[in-house]
């Protein structure tokens, strides 16, 4: 089984709009969970072989952007839980369509 999950963690009441030492901290976090992982413009999409595996990285690069510095964060997670077909992972996805454009 193959879950894979796109999510954002954006940083609260900061005193600026920049953002690249909060995401960082969360990126690293999930790069030390071992998990593939590939960082987009927008978010982190992560695959996992389990929930478990899945929340427990998510948690961490949450916690990691706490410790950077802020008191409150904003987490949106996108979970695609696909069980009729065996390893549909994150580059497998691009592919089907990628051979589909013409």
């Amino acid at each position: 089984m193959m879950i894979t999950a796109d999510f954002a963690i954006l940083p609260v009441g900061i005193d600026n709009t920049e953002c690249k030492e909060f995401v960082t901290k969360a990126v690293q976090a999930i790069k030390d969970s071992g998990l593939n992982y590939q960082l987009t413009g927008m978010g982190t999409q992560i695959e996992a072989d389990n929930y478990k595996e899945l929340y427990t990285a998510i948690a961490k690069a949450q916690e990691a952007v706490f410790t950077a510095g802020t008191g409150r964060v904003y987490t949106v997670i996108k979970v695609d839980d696909r069980r009729d077909v065996e390893n549909r992972t994150l580059d497998a996805k691009i592919k089907t369509v990628n051979d589909m454009l013409e």
